[in-house]
Order: C-alpha cells, then sequence, then structure tokens
C-alpha cells in the first residue's frame, strides 16, 4: 500500500522540482494560477466564480510535468537508441561512405525532428518568411550557406525549422562550438553527421575547420549550412563591448547586432565555393517583443515569428579574404538597417509566405512514443506491483537525474548562461 503513495508523492516532488529554480540548471517556469475570464454581456452567469476556457485548460496540460516527463523520456530514449546505431554504422564507413551518410542523415533527423515537432505542433509557432517571390522555389532545391542573426534563444530552431519546411532538415549542418560535440544525443548526433565545430580561437580553428569544410564538398544530400557570424548571442553588455570594437576599427556601428567574425565565414565560402550555390541572408524577430525560450516552447507557448530572407548568389561574394571581410560587415549593415524598420513598422520588406508545415516531424515522434512508452508504463506498474522500496528509490533517482540532465541542456540555449566570448575578459582577443 506504500508503494504507490510514496510514488504518487514522489511525483508530484518532482514536478514541483522541475517548476522552480535550481541552482546551476536555469530557471523553471512556473504555471501559476489560472487567469479570470471575464462575463460575456449576453448569457453569462456573472455569480462570483471563475471559469476556466478550454484553451486555458490544454495551456495548463501543456506546461504539466507528466507531459514534460514523456517528451523527455521518448527524446532521450529515442536519441539514445539513435546514437547507438550511428555507432554501429561506422562500419559502413570505409566501404561505402555515401551510404554511410545516408542512413545517418536520416538517423540525424529522427533526433532533430523532434525537437522541430515541439515548436511547430506542440507550440503551434507561426513563423512567415518575408522573401523575393522569384527565389522562393530555389529554397530547398539547392545547397546554402545560411547567415542568421543571433539574439534569441530558440533562434537555432527556427533555423531548423526553415530546413524543415523545405525538406533538408536531416543533411543540414552548422558550425558550433567544440564543447557541443560531448553533449549527449544532439551533439553525439552531430559527429555523426560530419557537423563543423569549432574553438572560437583561430589559430586552432584554422586549419581544422577548413579541413571540415573540404570533407562537404562531396556530400550526397542537400543542406543549410547554418552560421552565426556573431559568434555568440547577443546581450547589451557584449554589445557595448562590441562597438567599442567597430569604432577602434573605424567600422559603423549596430544597433541590433554585434560586430560579425569574418573569417569563419570567409573559410566557408572559400571551402564550399562550387558547391553551394547561394547564400541566405536570414533576419529573425519575434512580433509584440516576444522573448521566446526553449522551455517556453515545451510548456507549449505559443510564439510569432517573422523571418526575412535573401537569397544572395554565392559569385558575388568575393573571393579574397579582406574582400570578403568588407562583404560581410555591409550584410550586416544592411541587416540592421532591416531590424530598425522592423523595429518602426512591425514587418519586413518583399512579399509573405509560410511554408506548409510537412507532417514528418509529427510521424516520427508518434513513432516513437508508440515504441517506447507501452514498455515503459509497464516497467511502472510492475514496479509499484513489487512493493519494494528500493526499487522504488532507484526509479525516483533515475528520473530526478534524468529531469535535471534535460533542463541543463535546456539551460545550454539560455542567453544568460551564453558563453563569455566578446566579454570584457575575451575583448582583448576580439579580432576578424
Amino acid at each position: 500500500m506504500c508503494a504507490p503513495l510514496c510514488l504518487s508523492l514522489v511525483i508530484s516532488l518532482l514536478g514541483w522540482i522541475s517548476l522552480k529554480p535550481l541552482e546551476g540548471v536555469g530557471a523553471f517556469l512556473s504555471p501559476g494560477p489560472p487567469p479570470r475570464w471575464p462575463c460575456s454581456a449576453v448569457g453569462a452567469r456573472c455569480l462570483g466564480e471563475e471559469r476556466i476556457p478550454s484553451m486555458d485548460l490544454v495551456a495548463l496540460l501543456k506546461s504539466h510535468f507528466l507531459c514534460h516527463l514523456i517528451f523527455c523520456y521518448v527524446f532521450i530514449a529515442s536519441g539514445l537508441i539513435i546514437n547507438t546505431i550511428q555507432l554501429f554504422t561506422l562500419l559502413l564507413w570505409p566501404v561505402n561512405k555515401q551510404l554511410f551518410r545516408k542512413i545517418n542523415c536520416r538517423l540525424s533527423y529522427c533526433v532533430s525532428s523532434q525537437l522541430v515537432m515541439l515548436l511547430e505542433w506542440w507550440s503551434g509557432t507561426e513563423c512567415v518568411i518575408y522573401t523575393d517571390p522569384r527565389a522562393y522555389p530555389k529554397y530547398g532545391q539547392e545547397n546554402a550557406i545560411v547567415v542568421l542573426n543571433h539574439k534569441f534563444e530558440i533562434d537555432f530552431l527556427c533555423g531548423w525549422s526553415l530546413a524543415e519546411r523545405f525538406g533538408v532538415l536531416g543533411g543540414s549542418k552548422v558550425l558550433a562550438k567544440k564543447e557541443l560535440a560531448y553533449v549527449p544525443i544532439i551533439g553525439w548526433m552531430w559527429y555523426f553527421t560530419e557537423m563543423v565545430f569549432c574553438t572560437r580561437k583561430w589559430e586552432q580553428d584554422r586549419k581544422t575547420v577548413s579541413e571540415s569544410l573540404l570533407h562537404l564538398r562531396d556530400y550526397p544530400e542537400k543542406y543549410f549550412f547554418l552560421i552565426h557570424c556573431e559568434g555568440t548571442r547577443f546581450t547589451e553588455k557584449k554589445h557595448q563591448i562590441s562597438m567599442q570594437v567597430a569604432q577602434a576599427k573605424g567600422l559603423p556601428s549596430l544597433k541590433h547586432h554585434l560586430l560579425p567574425r569574418t573569417k569563419g565565414f570567409a573559410v566557408t565560402v572559400r571551402s564550399l565555393r562550387n558547391v553551394v550555390s547561394a547564400v541566405y541572408d536570414c533576419t529573425l524577430n519575434f512580433r509584440n517583443n516576444e522573448n521566446p525560450t526553449l522551455l517556453g516552447v515545451l510548456n507549449g507557448k505559443k510564439y510569432h515569428a517573422d523571418l526575412y530572407v535573401r537569397r544572395i548568389p554565392l559569385e558575388e561574394v568575393p573571393e579574397e579574404e579582406d574582400k570578403c571581410a568588407a562583404w560581410l560587415h555591409k550584410l550586416y549593415q544592411e541587416k540592421d538597417a532591416f531590424q530598425e524598420e522592423y523595429s518602426r513598422t512591425g514587418t519586413f520588406p518583399e512579399t509573405p509566405v509560410v511554408p506548409p508545415r510537412r507532417p514528418w516531424t509529427l510521424v516520427n515522434w508518434l513513432f516513437w512514443a508508440s515504441l517506447l512508452l507501452y514498455p515503459f508504463f509497464r516497467f511502472v506498474v510492475n514496479m509499484v506491483s513489487s512493493g519494494s522500496s528500493l526499487t522504488l528509490a532507484s526509479f525516483v533517482l533515475v528520473f530526478f537525474v534524468a529531469s535535471v540532465g534535460v533542463r541543463w541542456m535546456i539551460g545550454v540555449t539560455e542567453i544568460d548562461k551564453g558563453s563569455a566570448y566578446g566579454n570584457v575578459d575575451s575583448k582583448q582577443r576580439h579580432s576578424d
């Protein structure tokens, strides 16, 4: 009799923990009391009672710990299974490298699409693309370097959503900091899909980044290569320091961006020229000054994104490093002007279009959920039926560690826990 009661108390405790701040893990959101629903002028019973509409019930359900527990369990369990399969695919590399790559593109999609599913289906976040209608048919039909501003906690996820809408999510790449390679599931998945990692120290990165990029010249799948030229997320402190550097170099000040790091972009263009067809200059913003977070997406909060995409043929990007650097600085001045216009008018130039959601992210998650949830619930029932205190304690410990681990991975995306790259201690090392 005590085991089920203990389990109920433990789940309640874990739910409380997951919604409270944990030192070193990240700030958690508290659901708070449900909002008061005003009485309508006709047909409402205004007797002082509160009425919660169905949408509020759905929102409450989406923010509940048990829903988060299911998502986290499916993500972690499926991710570790996929990482294990990826490990065995290494046997194919010396025999058929292209087959190895194609298989890992599909396996990578099984992981990254779960996060895109949360954004597009669970959160219901809308993204309107503003672009030239003549360029739109080429998206997803060619390899491209995607230059995206780095201001929001979920900007990387919006980049993934862009790749998913045009059918190239599985093969898409990023220029990521090397520490992410050691993050379980995502980092390990990236290793097998030949992601490009950097240490942010150009003396070390010059050779390794160039070699990694050259390996992508014969990649068999279409891809977007996502690069945040600013190097780190925008904060007021980093912006102030960045503009001091710009002033010292005689460069125009930027209001909405940090000074771009040009060497990584230049080596990317040089290494992928004649393989990549264009640069997609992407400028992201959110309506009504929304401040989106990954935890908000997990809680089912709906955001409204606007993304301005300009297709620039790679032939227009200079080959020489100095000229390429000047071209990129000019590009960021233009991006800054677009952001300033958006802050005044609430819209970007060009024609708005909403690419349709593809069902495969949802289908993928439902597949893994149907495969993994039944044995999980059966295990929980058997464990509770056993009445063993030791088994119950082990169960609680595992899920507590898993909950903290997931919150830690979410914390990696939080702006206030971003890298010190660009802060005062690195100001002297700030160079193109």
